[in-house]
C-alpha cells in the first residue's frame, strides 16, 4: 500500500508579507534599468569637467589655447612639462607649487586628526560617563554649531595676537608665533571649527551602542579608557572615516583660515593660496592653472576613495549577537 504526500506539504512554506515600508517602496522603484541608466548618465556628466580638467593638464601651451580638450583623440599631443613648471619651476611665473603641497599636508593632517581624537572622546564622557552639567554641555555643543566661521575669526586672531582677558585681567599671553610657527594657529583654528559638529555626530553613533556591552565590560572590570579603546573606538570606525573625510576636504580645500592665520607667505601658505594667486595673476597662462588644479583634487580623490569602504560597514557588525 503506498502513500501519497498531500500537495501542501510539498510547497514551502511562504513568509508572511507585511505592508511595505517607505523606504522598501522607493528602494524598489530605483532598481530597475531606467533608474540605473539615468544615474550613469549623470555620473558621466559629472565627470566630464574633471577628466577634461586632466586631459588639458597633459596638453601643451599652444593646443591648450587654441582647441578644445576634446581634439586631443583626434590630434594627441601630451607633455609633462606643465606639471613640471608648476611643481618645480623657479621662475616668479611658475607655480612652485611643491612647497605649498607640502604645507597644505601639514596643516590638513593635524587639523584632521585633532578634532577626531577630542571629538571622540567628548562623546564618549558625553554619552557613559554620568556628571553634574551633562546635558547642558551637550545643549551648548550643539548650539555652537549656528556660529558662522567669520565671525569668530577676529576673536580669535585677537586672541593669538593680544591673548585673553577678563575685566582687565590677563589670563592667557599674546603667542607671537612666527614662520613656521603660525601652522599651530591653523590647527587651533580649525580644531576649534570643527569640535562642535564632530562631537554632535559622534555622539549620535557612541550613544546608540549597546548598554548591555557596556555593563558586561564593566562587570568584568574594564575602566573607562579600556572600554573606550578597545570596544567603543572599533564600532564607531565608520563615524570617524565619515567626518575624517568632510573634514579633510573642508582644510584641504580652505582659503580663508589659511589666508588669515598662516599668512601667504611660501613658508606657511597652503596650495589654494597659491592657486588663487596663479588665477588672479597669470589667468592667462591655463597649461598651468590646468596642471595645479589637478593637483590641488589628486589628494582629496585618494582620500575619498581609500575611506569611502567604511561607509558601507555596519556599525556593530559582530559586535554583538542576537
Amino acid at each position: 500500500m503506498t502513500t501519497t504526500t498531500p500537495p501542501a506539504l510539498l510547497t514551502p512554506p511562504t513568509r508572511p508579507t507585511g505592508p511595505e515600508t517607505r523606504a522598501a517602496r522607493v528602494r524598489r522603484r530605483l532598481n530597475n534599468p531606467v533608474a540605473t541608466g539615468i544615474s550613469i548618465v549623470i555620473a558621466v556628466i559629472w565627470t566630464i569637467p574633471t577628466f577634461g580638467l586632466f586631459v588639458s593638464s597633459f596638453r601643451p601651451e599652444d593646443e591648450i589655447k587654441t582647441t578644445g580638450w576634446w581634439t586631443a583623440f583626434t590630434d594627441p599631443q601630451f607633455t609633462l612639462q606643465n606639471y613640471q613648471e608648476v611643481l618645480f619651476g623657479r621662475s616668479s611665473s611658475s607655480g612652485q607649487l611643491a612647497g605649498y603641497f607640502i604645507n597644505s599636508m601639514v596643516i590638513t593632517i593635524p587639523s584632521v586628526l585633532f578634532p577626531l581624537a577630542f571629538a571622540a572622546l567628548a562623546a564618549y564622557a558625553l554619552s557613559w560617563i554620568n556628571f553634574r552639567g551633562r546635558d547642558w554641555i551637550y545643549i551648548g555643543i550643539f548650539a555652537l554649531q549656528i556660529v558662522p566661521l567669520q565671525m569668530a575669526l577676529v576673536p580669535l586672531l585677537s586672541f593669538f595676537s593680544e591673548g585673553a582677558s577678563v575685566f582687565g585681567i590677563p589670563l592667557t599671553p599674546a603667542w607671537n608665533l612666527e614662520d613656521e610657527g603660525k601652522f599651530i594657529q591653523v590647527w587651533f583654528a580649525h580644531t576649534c571649527f570643527a569640535l562642535p559638529c564632530a562631537v554632535f555626530l559622534l555622539h549620535n553613533f557612541v550613544s546608540q551602542l549597546p548598554k548591555d556591552l557596556m555593563e558586561a565590560a564593566r562587570v568584568d572590570g574594564a575602566s573607562h579608557p579600556k572600554i573606550f579603546r578597545s570596544i567603543v573606538l572599533p564600532l564607531i570606525v565608520p563615524a570617524l572615516a565619515a567626518f575624517g573625510i568632510f573634514q579633510f576636504l573642508w582644510v584641504w580645500n580652505d582659503l580663508l583660515v589659511a589666508l588669515i592665520f598662516a599668512g601667504g607667505g611660501n613658508e606657511t601658505a597652503p596650495l589654494t593660496v597659491r592657486l588663487a594667486e596663479l588665477a588672479g595673476t597669470r589667468a592667462n597662462e591655463w597649461q598651468r592653472l590646468t596642471s595645479g588644479a589637478f593637483i590641488s583634487i589628486v589628494v582629496p580623490l585618494i582620500v575619498f576613495l581609500s575611506l569611502q569602504r567604511y561607509f558601507v560597514r555596519g556599525l556593530l557588525a559582530g559586535g554583538v549577537k542576537g
